[in-house]
């Protein structure tokens, strides 16, 4: 592996309220996830990140979740699949509106929190995102969770898909995310965080909170921006992988196949 992307998402903060520190996190990044106003996000704040990324170097992508600013997205919801389709049309179309406003493309999709985990394991949920997500744009790239019913759900329905990791979250032993009800569920220390990625790059496998190895695929390694430790954890991850002769680009530059 000689290139990986780093991504973060970002644009959570709502008005007057600013969650993580996005302008930091674009300088470490690669790409970044815009969140589009349902669990975070509004028009400002996505027009300041955006300006951000394009003066980084940063690619953009969607990064749509269920309409609950007060749950942060975290809660689950049961929609019927067409709802869910418009759902996520609606939210890429905000980005791509806020994009053309800079010259810039909305090149991936990655849904965010409870939508995430739910269509990881959920066959019927993961199509219909990627359908809505194919309808707006074919050229878009699903990042979604590595072995998941979304990544299947990328190739069965034939769309550019990118498998992500975590480096600041811990897996168990079926490779899904560690509940956030856990103490352990997130990395907060860069040292663990960089041991914890490069276990990942070099070998295949994550290491599960019950010290099982369970095979993933790596195209690129998510640091959350919400999280204070959000930049530290990120800087030590992309300079740990650069001093392995890893090349960090965007999300577009790395190789699928």
């Amino acid at each position: 592996m000689t290139k990986v992307n780093l991504n973060a998402d970002m644009a959570e903060g709502f008005g007057a309220y600013d969650i993580g520190d996005d302008m930091a996190m674009l300088k470490i990044v690669g790409s970044a996830n815009v969140a589009c106003g349902f669990h975070g996000g509004d028009a400002n704040v996505m027009d300041r990140v955006v300006t951000g990324a394009k003066a980084e170097g940063v690619s953009i992508g969607a990064h749509p979740g269920f309409n609950d600013l007060w749950g942060f997205g975290r809660r689950r919801i049961t929609m019927a699949p067409r709802e869910v389709e418009a759902m996520i049309a609606y939210q890429i179309g905000a980005l791509q509106a806020m994009a053309a406003m800079h010259g810039m493309k909305v090149t991936h999709m990655k849904p965010h929190g409870a939508l995430n985990n739910m269509a990881s394991e959920d066959q019927d949920l993961a199509e219909a995102i990627v359908r809505a997500t194919k309808a707006v744009d074919p050229e878009i790239i699903l990042l979604a969770t590595t072995g998941s019913e979304l990544m299947k759900a990328g190739a069965t329905l034939d769309v550019p898909t990118a498998s992500e990791v975590f480096a600041d979250r811990t897996y168990d032993a079926k490779g899904n995310l560690t509940s956030r009800k856990r103490d352990d569920a997130m990395i907060r220390d860069p040292g663990q965080a960089v041991e914890h990625v490069l276990r990942m790059v070099e070998t295949g496998k994550v290491r599960s909170t019950d010290g099982v190895d369970v095979p993933v695929l790596v195209h690129s390694i998510c640091i959350h921006g919400d999280e204070p430790t959000g930049p530290s954890v990120a800087a030590a991850v992309r300079a740990a992988l650069e001093a392995k002769g890893i090349e960090v680009v965007t999300l577009p530059e790395v190789p699928l196949n």
